[in-house]
């Protein structure tokens, strides 16, 4: 929320909440801390696409944003979609470069139309006809399919085009809706100079719910828009319950933090929580598995650290200070739910 509050600073802007049932005290704690959000809490969980598509119809700008709860973002991620959305007519949507807690490039920023040919290859893993690798990862260009996460459009666009299919509950909407922009002649662009974290595996849990959901998003999609005989529906039936009930991947436990760095720019601040203070110009040269950079963004540039992380994934373990610095969040991998830390 510091992120998006911050990149919207020089626009005028609001900032919609959908919040779908939570469980805990997150509703409270918008209320206290971002009086200035206005926040939707659903009295029960409408899913992805409902959930966005009820936050849509409060919107009065005339470009929306549709953004993750589990993302950072650059000071000027939000201006550079915007300058991009206005030189360009026939704009579906607009995606950014993503790269997970650790730093790591997530392939799906960028993805071709998951055509029944491109979902077997993807299935028997062959993950270059399902990702866009034709534009690399730094650049700008024409894409097919977009990431939910991170989804800039004009208003009147999503509008037009019906906004999220809210048969989807989770997964699948957005390729849906980036599919829906191409047969109505309008062109998606990946920006590969805008950065964005998405942590990754806060929103969900990846348990056989999961995958359930997700490859029945993708039967959805398949009935929605391509003609197939009796024969194809069911070996996509037969697939579709295979994979739904496959193991979950399992993941390597969070690895326990040796020394705490915390990187400001701001002299003599916080040294009695951490082992050593340094400043993004006097960063440690040599990286190390267990040694975690804690950023300051009250003092740093988002961006910068952003560009940081990416040009070093997995050299050290990353953590966000909060702007009172009295909590610190980080995923260190993409498959499992990252850590709160609390000083």
């Amino acid at each position: 929320m510091d992120s998006v509050i911050r990149a919207t600073q020089k626009i005028t802007s609001e900032i919609i909440i959908a919040d779908n049932c939570s469980t805990d005290d997150s509703v409270q704690l918008v209320r206290e801390k971002y009086p200035q959000v206005t926040l939707l809490p659903f009295g029960s969980n409408y899913g992805f696409s409902k959930g966005n598509n009820l936050a849509v119809k409060q919107a009065r700008g005339t470009y929306l944003c549709i953004l993750n709860p589990d993302t950072i973002v650059g000071e000027n991620v939000f201006l550079n979609c915007l300058a991009f959305a206005k030189a360009n007519s026939n704009l579906g949507f607009v995606g950014t470069q993503l790269i997970d807690g650790s730093g790591t490039f997530l392939p799906e920023s960028k993805r071709h139309l998951p055509t029944p040919k491109v979902a077997r290859a993807k299935f028997l893993g062959h993950d270059d006809k399902y990702y866009f690798n034709e534009i690399d990862k730094d650049s700008r260009g024409p894409v097919e399919i977009l990431v939910g996460a991170f989804m800039f459009c004009r208003k009147k666009v999503y509008q037009d085009l019906g906004g999220f299919d809210e048969r989807y509950f989770m997964y699948g909407e957005d390729i849906d809706l980036s599919y829906t922009a191409l047969t109505n002649n309008l062109q998606n662009y990946y920006l590969g100079d805008a950065l964005v974290v998405h942590f990754k595996g806060e929103s969900t849990v990846k348990d056989k719910k999961y995958l359930k959901r997700f490859y029945g998003a993708m039967e959805l999609f398949y009935d929605k828009y391509f003609k197939r005989n009796l024969l194809e529906k069911l070996v996509v039936k037969i697939a579709v319950k295979i994979l739904s009930i496959k193991p979950i991947k399992n993941t390597q436990p969070n690895p326990k933090i040796k020394k705490k760095i915390l990187v400001t720019n701001q002299v003599n601040k916080g040294l009695s929580s951490f082992d050593e203070v340094c400043s993004m110009d006097t960063l440690p040269a040599t990286s190390c598995s267990n040694t975690a950079l804690y950023w300051d963004i009250n003092s740093l540039l988002i961006e910068e650290i952003l560009h940081y992380m990416k040009d070093n994934p997995r050299s050290f373990l990353y953590r966000f200070l909060s702007l009172d610095r009295s909590t610190a969040v980080g995923s260190d991998d993409k498959n499992s739910q990252g850590k709160i830390e609390i000083f």
